[in-house]
C-alpha cells in the first residue's frame, strides 16, 4: 500500500480547502493519467481545457493531470515523554510504525527530511536511521513542536508533503498551522488517548503526569471513566476540526497500529 499514500499525495486526496487561503489542488504536470476534471482559474495552462467537458458544463473546464516527478517527504514526530503510554504497545511505536510506512511511500528519486526542533535531518529513508538518530538525542529538553514546525516551513520545498504526529497538548499558533498548509501538503495524526476506553482504576489513586514525571493523589469515581472519554473525544474533535479548517488532512493515532492510522487519514 506504499504507493497508495504516493498516489493520495499527487491527487490531494482529502486534503481541505485553506480558509481564507487558495484551494490546494492536485499537482499538475505534463503526464497522461487524469486526476479529475474542474473549472478553469486564473493561471491555468490553457492547453489543459477540456472542450467537450466545457461545452457540456456550460463553463470551462480543465483536466487536471497526475505528474510523477520527485517529491519531499518531510516528518516531525514528537519526542515528548507523554509518548510513552498505552495499553498494548506505547503510542510511540505506533508513531514509528507510522512513520515507517510514511518512508514506504518514497518513489527512488524522492528525498526524505526528518525535522527536529533544532535541525533537519534527511537520510535517503526514515525508518532504522531515524529512529537512531532520535536515541543519540535523548538529551534534548522538552520537545518543542512550534520551533519543529517553524524549520519545517523555513526548510522545506513548496508542494513538499509532511507529516507531524504528536498528541498536540502544546499550545500551537493557528497562523503557522495556516501558513504551513498553504505552503506544503501537511497531514497530522493526533496520538488518542489510550485510557479514553476505559479507565481501570478506581478510589484513591496516585497518578503520574507522563510528561514531566508528578504525581499526584485524587479520588476516582464511578463516573470518573465516563468523564474522561467525553473530554478526550470532545479534545480530539476539536484539535481534528481545526487542523481541517487551516488546511491540514487530519486522523488519529491508534497505539494498535500506527501505519494503519497514516493510511486511514488518507481515506485508503
Amino acid at each position: 500500500m506504499s504507493r497508495a499514500i504516493r498516489n493520495a499525495l499527487l491527487a490531494g486526496r482529502r486534503r481541505p480547502v485553506v480558509r481564507g487561503g487558495s484551494r490546494p489542488y492536485p499537482r499538475r504536470g505534463d503526464g497522461f493519467e487524469i486526476s479529475e476534471l474542474r473549472g478553469y482559474v486564473e493561471g491555468d495552462d490553457p492547453r489543459r481545457i477540456d472542450w467537450a467537458a466545457t461545452a457540456r458544463a456550460g463553463g470551462l473546464q480543465v483536466r487536471v493531470l497526475l505528474e510523477e516527478h520527485a517529491m519531499c517527504f518531510g516528518a516531525i514526530v514528537d519526542d515528548s515523554a507523554s509518548l510513552n503510554v498505552g495499553r498494548n504497545q506505547t503510542l510511540r511505536t505506533a508513531a514509528y510504525d507510522a512513520l515507517d510506512a510514511w518512508a514506504d511511500a518514497l518513489s527512488r528519486e524522492d528525498r526524505a527530511a526528518r525535522i527536529f526542533p533544532d535541525s533537519v535531518d534527511a537520510p535517503r529513508l526514515f525508518g532504522i536511521r531515524a529512529a537512531g538518530h532520535l536515541r543519540e538525542r535523548r538529551d534534548l529538553a522538552a520537545f518543542d513542536l512550534e520551533s519543529a514546525l517553524r524549520l519545517a516551513q523555513a526548510a522545506l520545498p513548496r508542494d513538499a508533503a509532511l507529516l507531524v504526529i504528536s498528541d498536540f497538548f502544546a499550545p500551537m499558533d493557528e497562523e503557522l498551522l495556516r501558513e504551513i498548509a498553504v505552503h506544503v501538503d501537511a497531514t497530522a495524526l493526533v496520538a488518542h488517548d489510550p485510557w479514553a476506553e476505559g479507565m481501570p482504576l478506581r478510589g484513591f489513586v496516585t497518578l503520574r503526569d507522563a510528561e514531566n514525571g508528578n504525581t499526584r493523589s485524587i479520588f476516582l469515581g464511578g463516573g470518573a471513566g465516563r468523564r474522561l472519554r467525553s473530554a478526550t473525544l470532545r479534545r480530539e474533535a476539536e484539535l481534528m476540526q481545526r487542523f481541517t479548517a487551516f488546511g491540514w488532512r487530519a486522523g488519529l493515532l491508534d497505539e494498535r497500529s500506527g501505519s494503519g492510522s497514516l493510511h486511514a487519514a488518507f481515506g485508503i
